[in-house]
């Protein structure tokens, strides 16, 4: 037993044989009990990714050919500010009666929206659709988490978790690429419209594993109880407030000050209510974890967004190129999975997880050397390998710490407020890294280093600057807070 081993939650024999609880045995995820389960919820988290990284590469066309370029953020916030909504009403619904009917739902709304944004004839409806989608897309990831803590035994948690992240690498790579000639071929509808008929298959293949492994609610011994209205209304504040505070950092005059206000209004109160106590003071154990998940989320996305934009104006590179540069992470993410998930690795997973953002730390910190034109750009490459190497040691110990440290009828709600963590930071602090950006000149109009032709963006190496070191320090102090996740106690 590990320093992070949670208190034994070991069925006793009065619960040992209901639905939610996983059974014990000798095999793996592709053992004869699981494999069906597992190639249907893998397959499902492709699908997904290859969705999500397809989906960027489209909207643009979407958006020029409904006359909607002026709302095309919009497209984005929509889906962020329903899927957290889903997130609550998933942890919710799960805790109460089990994974199945959130999960069924999820994937329903999110083809619909899919379908619903695939046939719109104005911009509007596209972006109604999107909002739909993110509402599925809360559903589904919370439920997930739900169905991988009740149909896998421990030792098999960080397997299937490594096996979630390496779902993501194939569509990093191709979804664009895939996306980019089906929108050339047969028009961007096709790439929304194609995801819904492919998702039925592995669905069909899950859903009876699910319901015979995972159904049912936590208990069932405790009495029936309805869905917890107080949370579902910081859950509606937490989404009606982030959406407010994207509409606010979209419009940058002195009037958008308004909006703001209500949106960290709304936000703040709603936030602190969903989170377990003691997060924001690091509290060892389960609030470390969900900070630890913002904070390594934020701090590398908030960077990453920045890099393509940095090697084509600074150092000339076309957009594939610079996009070219990161590739190498997927795989690296994957392979920093699957170190996590290593049986040995399990009494070091604390230490994996600080080696992880110090990893993080030291790859944000070095990407803007290339702002220097005597250092080769494939610094870029090298350091990204690194740091989503780090990444994926920490993001998928996060998953498999979040569940050791959950009670299985909190599970739903503690998964919720992990995946809250993760989205909130994201938006935060892309946020305030492109509010310095700006501040510094960034992408002012006229000549410069990698841009031509009349009215070309050009950004100045201070403004990037900006952005990637105190992402820097926000990753070292994660490898703080990773330091605190162990120990601690089950709380909420």
């Amino acid at each position: 037993m590990s320093a992070l081993d949670p208190p034994d939650t070991t069925p006793t024999d009065a619960t040992a044989d209901s639905p939610a609880a996983p059974q014990k045995g000798g095999g793996g995820v592709m053992d004869r009990e699981h494999r069906a389960l597992s190639v249907g919820i893998i397959s499902v988290v492709l699908l997904i990714a290859f969705e999500a990284t397809a989906v960027g590469t489209a909207m643009p066309v979407a958006a020029r050919e409904l006359d909607g370029v002026p709302l095309y953020a919009f497209a984005f916030s929509a889906y962020f500010t329903t899927s957290l909504f889903g997130m609550v009403l998933a942890g919710q619904w799960a805790d109460r009666s089990g994974p199945l009917g959130g999960l069924a739902t999820g994937i329903a709304a999110f083809g619909a929206g899919l379908v619903l944004s695939g046939t719109a004839g104005t911009m509007w409806l596209f972006i109604a659709g999107r909002a739909v989608q993110g509402l599925g897309g809360g559903l589904v990831i919370v439920a997930l988490y739900v169905v991988v803590s009740r149909a896998y035994e421990e030792r098999l948690r960080p397997a299937i978790m490594a096996a979630f992240a390496a779902s993501w690498v194939i569509p990093s790579v191709v979804g664009p690429l895939a996306a980019g000639t089906v929108t050339e071929r047969l028009g961007w509808r096709w790439v929304f419209l194609g995801i819904p008929v492919l998702v039925v298959p592995p669905l069909l293949l899950a859903l009876p594993a699910i319901r015979r492994t995972a159904s049912g609610p936590a208990d069932p011994d405790a009495p029936g109880a309805g869905l917890d209205g107080r949370r579902l209304r910081l859950a509606l504040g937490i989404s009606v407030g982030a959406g407010l505070l994207q509409y606010a950092g979209q419009d940058l005059r002195w009037l958008s000050v308004v909006p703001a206000a209500a949106g960290a209004a709304l936000l703040v109160p709603a936030v602190r209510g969903l989170m377990p106590r003691g997060t924001y003071r690091a509290a060892r154990g389960l609030p470390s974890v969900v900070l630890l998940r913002g904070v390594a989320a934020g701090a590398f996305i908030s960077a990453e967004s920045f890099v393509p934009l940095m090697l084509v104006t600074e150092r000339g590179l076309s957009p594939t190129l610079a996009g070219l540069s990161l590739a190498v992470g997927g795989a690296t993410w994957a392979l920093g999975s699957f170190v996590q998930s290593w049986p040995r690795a399990e009494p070091y997973r604390e230490r994996l997880t600080v080696l992880g953002m110090l990893l993080v730390a030291a790859a944000i910190a070095a990407v803007p050397a290339v702002l220097v034109p005597a250092v080769p750009v494939w610094i870029v490459g090298v350091a990204w390998g690194f740091g989503c190497f780090g990444m994926g040691m920490v993001i998928s110990a996060t998953s498999v710490l979040l569940l050791k440290l959950s009670p299985p009828e909190e599970t739903g709600a503690n998964s919720a407020a992990l995946q809250i963590s993760d989205a909130l930071a994201n938006v935060l602090l892309l946020a305030a890294g492109g509010a310095a950006f700006a501040a510094l000149g960034g992408g002012s109009a006229g000549a410069g280093h990698g841009a031509t032709g009349e009215g070309a963006v050009v950004s100045h190496p201070a403004a990037f600057a900006a952005v990637f070191l105190p992402m820097a320090v926000v990753a070292l102090v994660g490898a703080w807070v990773a330091s605190r996740v162990g120990g601690g106690e089950r709380e909420r």
